[in-house]
């Protein structure tokens, strides 16, 4: 069924607002650079399986940073695709270092930047050494705010620093620049005299960012009921309360409930498969009463097919054979 608001809007407008663009963009620009494979099963079934990827969440799947953080379907699908990927961390009781949690995040995303990863484990570190080992699950839900809201938060800090010092908090510059390249500022002090910065002037002024801002803010009424019993707070205060907060992270719809964090019964389901399968590799057939295992009967494993590769691995793979042919001529001469 087509959402009421596809009417209301200008054609042109919704498709910016759904970034409708981004995607076909993306679609052309593989469709052009890999023509000779696509040739062989045609454009049509190509932009089928694109756009079906796209649905699913798994088209940002070993892409570059620049894509993965360019929608936010792509950042509310990359961090699906995180917690779906990396859950048993969690429900096996695994502490990790935000260098550990960056290697897998660089196992979906390899050029991810460490500093996004950095910021998620200060908010749950606060003044604690960066080293310091966190759960999964406060991790998770840190990073999600992170990196979900990255550019309102950059504003946040800002409004923050203003307010410690005494400014006008309406002279920051909201970030425009889709490049996902964010202004270097150093974290925020908590070490204010008066411990953080009045709750209610906080909100009004995020209520007014919020109005003006281009990116994906948290809903602001839910913000101001996270704000309310609060009469003072301060930035990373202000953070942690953020990613806690049950019904931001409903609102936002990338991941479950804390209490169903371990809980993914599709993934579970196609697991059970595949240890199925493997199971059924290893059981054998009557043998014979020598117990040779030469007797036993040969099983061919199940092939399945691959889904469409993002074009920057076909790159890689040249750019490294190419370098392999030329170390070969050279050790060669």
């Amino acid at each position: 069924m087509l959402s009421p608001e596809r009417l209301s809007l200008p054609g042109p407008e919704y498709l910016a607002q759904r970034h409708v663009l981004t995607y076909m963009e993306d679609a052309v620009s593989q469709l052009l650079e890999n023509r000779e494979d696509i040739s062989q099963y045609g454009i049509a079934r190509f932009f089928t399986e694109y756009f079906n990827s796209v649905r699913q969440g798994t088209h940002i799947l070993f892409r570059e940073f620049s894509f993965v953080q360019a929608t936010p379907h792509n950042r509310a699908s990359f961090l699906r695709t995180f917690w779906r990927c990396f859950r048993t961390v969690g429900k096996n009781g695994d502490l990790l270092t935000a260098q550990e949690y960056h290697c897998l995040l660089q196992l979906l995303c390899p050029d991810f930047p460490m500093e996004l990863t950095q910021k998620a484990a200060r908010i749950v570190l606060m003044d604690d050494a960066m080293d310091c080992l966190m759960s999964f699950s406060d991790f998770l839900f840190a990073f999600q705010i992170q990196f979900y809201y990255s550019e309102f938060l950059e504003s946040v800090a800002a409004i923050y620093q203003d307010l410690l010092a005494g400014k006008n908090p309406n002279t920051v510059i909201v970030p425009t620049s889709s490049s996902g390249q964010h202004r270097q500022r150093q974290p925020p002090s908590d070490c204010s005299p008066l411990d953080g910065v009045e709750a209610s002037l906080f909100y009004q002024c995020l209520e007014s960012l919020c109005d003006r801002s281009k990116y994906s803010c948290p809903p602001s009424a839910l913000v101001k009921e996270m704000l309310s019993s609060a009469q003072r707070l301060t930035f990373y205060g202000f953070l942690m309360a953020l990613a806690k907060d049950q019904g931001i992270n409903r609102a936002l719809g990338a991941l479950p409930d804390k209490g169903d964090l371990f809980v993914d019964p599709a993934m579970d389901h196609e697991l059970e498969k595949l240890v199925a399968q493997v199971s059924g590799l290893s059981v054998s057939g009557p043998t014979s009463s020598s117990g040779d295992a030469a007797n036993l009967p040969v099983r061919n494993s199940p092939r399945m097919n691959c889904p469409w590769k993002p074009l920057h691995h076909r790159r890689k793979m040249d750019a490294e054979s190419e370098g392999s042919n030329e170390e070969t001529d050279s050790s060669e001469n």
